[in-house]
């Protein structure tokens, strides 16, 4: 499994709002695009992708922008990920909820796969984006402590 560049960009982004949409408050795709570094119409394809699931929701106008549809810590890394990447799972056989592989009654490879899969969805599923929030603002603090 590789996360790719869209599946990165989406956590930035949904981070980025969790960090500069306190109180609901809209954030424009340019004011992200020049913070992350990200192409606006790049940023314009995930967050579209995004607010059709309801992960943000959108505001037209001068005050418009995006906002996150819930609090930072209703949603994880994986769900994000999911949302804009697909099924997460190391082999195509894991893809399904049952294996449909002709070969997973006798397959001894299936453990380590299923193993490695269940280890990274415990950690996607276990990080919130207020945990990373929390740990962004701490980064922060230090830089801006060994600068001041």
């Amino acid at each position: 499994m590789k996360i790719s560049t869209k599946g990165r960009y989406a956590l930035r982004l949904m981070l980025d709002l969790a960090q500069h949409g306190m109180e609901q408050e809209y954030v424009s795709i340019k004011k992200v695009s020049l913070r992350q570094d990200i192409s606006e119409k790049y940023l314009e394809q995930i967050v579209a992708q995004l607010s059709r699931s309801g992960f943000v929701n959108s505001a037209r106008g001068a005050q418009g922008g995006y906002c996150l549809a819930r609090t930072p810590k209703e949603y994880t890394v994986g769900m994000i990920l999911r949302q804009i990447e697909g099924n997460l799972s190391t082999v195509s056989c894991l893809e399904d909820d049952q294996n449909k592989c002709m070969r997973c009654n006798n397959c001894v490879t299936l453990e380590v796969w299923q193993q490695i899969n269940d280890a990274v969805n415990n950690v996607i599923d276990n990080i919130t984006l207020q945990d990373l929030l929390e740990k962004q603002l701490a980064q922060s603090n230090a830089v801006q402590n060994t600068e001041g």
